[in-house]
């Protein structure tokens, strides 16, 4: 039963430019590194987030975000 109906985040870190509009929209889940790249410090998007994390990823200029089940 683990991973049912959970999301996960996947990065392409080569299409990442650093814009940081996921991180402004969803700073729970997004998070710039010292570069402005953008990583998660979990993958698995948490309960009740899921329509956040999905509009921070859809507004990525680059497509660098996608969410997955998990």
């Amino acid at each position: 039963m683990s991973g049912e109906g959970k999301l996960k985040v996947v990065i392409n870190k080569a299409a990442c430019c650093g814009y940081g509009v996921c991180a402004e929209i969803c700073p729970d889940i997004y998070k710039l590194d010292e570069h402005g790249m953008v990583y998660v410090e979990d993958e698995i998007v948490p309960e009740g987030m899921e329509a956040l994390a999905r509009e921070g990823a859809d507004a990525c200029p680059q497509s660098a975000l996608k969410l997955v089940s998990a």
